[in-house]
């Protein structure tokens, strides 16, 4: 029976639901996921929503709020650095439940960079590094991902970044890491790509992530379900040019191609499924530039043309067309790669002109054109690593 006490209850004090239990928050960028299981017993009325508040305190939950029809619950406007707990209530139409027990505490963190494997100028590695993008400094150390490997598809969700396929040590991976971006600490097995390879395009919206194309692959799209464990699914096909830099908006991807001779771009819808689509080209056709967006805008920074390359331009994700000339990057290099926190975005390592390995990271303001400044450096020198952040789907 429903637990017609306590709380808010209903009109009548007799139709209001249980309260939800298993709460859990999962700390982002100034947000919180809260996660939780719905009553069995939903009253005399079928539950229609859920609110979830936060407390700093533990006792005034009134730090944030937002509703929802299931879980889980992204409350906003935190501050990072806090810790806090959430409660959840059920409502049905006689009235809202008493709470449910609080969760364990969390604590939101600035908006990472996460940098994950790559190639110095010796043997491929496994490290993973972060940095936070609101501010500038150099990487901190995270991690290691599973196995060594350089070229994997970075996506990501709010809470989770995954890294799909690469190069090991010597021939192509299908294998996919995940980590929880908040919280450092080693890769964990995710799944497998439907087919091995490198070099791949990674893009998400946060609840699916898209792996374009890459070296052994060729036309092969796949998508897996970021919050879900499992091996990924076939989402369709993309040109045999094949292509790499990915940026993305909540409902877009868009992809370069790798090759010097290609200014090709094409994108996908990432909700649904299909063969990826014409979009126009790039300002100069360059080979694995980094890239990064903010949802509303794409950038394609460095690469290589006849040659190592500075240039940066951008794209306008909603509408199909042409580069635009953004500024140039503050090194010139290649295979770097980049991510944002929807309002800045980084370019983290890369190679020169000579291959040599960088670990210089730079910035730019997305909504700004403009040059990119210096932010610092990774923690050893890497080019085609891997990179994702919890406050913009996953880039790279």
């Amino acid at each position: 029976m429903a637990r017609r006490n306590g709380g808010f209850i209903g009109t009548d004090g007799l139709d209001a639901p249980d309260p939800p239990t298993g709460v859990t928050g999962t700390g982002g960028s100034e947000q919180v996921s809260v996660a939780f299981t719905a009553p069995t017993d939903t009253g005399t009325s079928a539950i229609t929503g859920f609110v979830a508040q936060v407390s700093i305190d533990g006792t005034d939950y009134s730090a944030g709020s937002n509703t929802g029809s299931s879980s889980p619950i992204v409350v906003s406007s935190l501050t990072n650095g806090t810790a806090a707990t959430a409660k959840v209530w059920a409502i049905n139409a006689y009235g809202t439940s008493a709470p449910s027990s609080a969760s364990d505490s969390f604590t939101p963190l600035s908006a990472r960079g996460v940098f994950a494997g790559g190639k110095p100028s010796g043997t491929i590695v496994n490290v993973i590094q972060y940095i936070d993008i609101s501010t500038t400094g150099n990487a901190t150390d995270f991690g290691d991902l599973t196995e060594i490997k350089r070229g994997a598809a970075g996506m990501s969700s709010t809470t989770r970044g995954l890294f799909g396929g690469g190069f090991v040590t010597s021939a192509n991976s299908k294998a996919i890491d995940y980590i929880t971006i908040a919280t450092t600490g080693n890769a964990q097995d995710f799944g497998d790509l439907t087919v091995i390879g490198s070099q791949i395009g990674g893009a998400s919206n946060s609840t699916r992530g898209i792996a374009f194309g890459g070296d052994g692959r060729t036309a092969v799209i796949d998508y897996v379900t970021i919050a879900s464990l499992g091996n990924a699914t076939d989402f369709g096909d993309c040109p045999t040019s094949e292509h790499q830099a990915g940026v993305s908006s909540s409902t877009r991807g868009v992809f370069a191609s790798r090759y010097a001779s290609d200014t090709s771009i094409h994108y996908v819808t990432i909700g649904t499924t299909g063969d990826a689509v014409d979009f126009g080209d790039l300002s100069v056709g360059r080979n694995k530039p980094a890239g990064i967006s903010s949802g509303t805008r794409g950038v394609y920074a460095g690469g290589k043309a006849s040659a190592v390359t500075n240039v940066i331009d951008y794209i306008t994700i909603a509408s199909t067309g042409n580069a635009t000339d953004f500024g140039d990057i503050s090194v010139t290099r290649d295979r770097a790669k980049g991510t944002s926190n929807g309002t800045r975005g980084v370019a983290m390592g890369g190679a020169d002109a000579s291959g040599t390995s960088l670990d210089v990271i730079d910035y730019i303001t997305i909504a700004t054109t403009g040059n990119a400044t210096d932010f610092g450096n990774l923690t050893q020198a890497l080019h085609t690593g891997s990179a994702v952040s919890a406050s913009h789907g996953g880039l790279q």
